[in-house]
């Protein structure tokens, strides 16, 4: 069965999809990495409506707008911090994927754009990450083929790890 997915290298702040899955931080409030280019990119109201959230947990996810973005929703997610694979790392990652793709189900967005969570900072091995994230994410296409999915990898590293893990499929 051909799943709707696909990887790019690129920015995800430049693709014009319905939703973006902004990698961050319990705070919201911007950080480093996918997270701080969200937000530059966005404008200052994507912070504004972040603090009105006042937090996210690990694994689970609150919807903005897109603002600036060419985006129409930023779905945040917090993914876990790595602490050698035995704290529930994988449990953690894959709700963040699971619930990304329920919100956007929620929104009625058809495209849906995913970074690398918790492969930067957060120290999460990208080859074992791509794993659960594809995995994750075709598992939930099987069910109901919507919306359309791209993994979209800021190094060609990354998204070979993807390509990889789609192939294992």
């Amino acid at each position: 069965m051909d799943l709707p997915m696909r990887v790019v290298t690129g920015d995800i702040t430049q693709l014009t999809v319905d939703a973006i899955v902004n990698a961050a931080n319990e705070r919201l409030l911007g950080g480093g990495g996918v997270d701080g280019a969200i937000h530059r990119a966005a404008g200052p109201e994507l912070l504004e409506e972040c603090r009105a959230h006042g937090g996210c947990p690990t694994g689970e996810v609150r919807v903005t707008g897109g603002y600036e973005l060419p985006a129409r929703w930023v779905i945040h997610t917090v993914g876990p911090i790595w602490k050698g694979g035995g704290a529930g790392e994988a449990g953690l990652l894959a709700a963040c994927y699971r619930r990304s793709v329920e919100a956007a189900r929620e929104l009625g967005a058809a495209t849906l754009a995913f970074p690398a969570i918790s492969t930067g900072v957060y120290g999460y091995p990208a080859d074992a990450a791509a794993q659960v994230a594809v995995s994750t994410v075709a598992e939930l296409l099987r069910d109901a083929p919507r919306p359309d999915v791209i993994f979209c990898c800021f190094s060609d590293e990354s998204a070979a790890h993807h390509r990889a893990a789609m192939e294992a499929l």
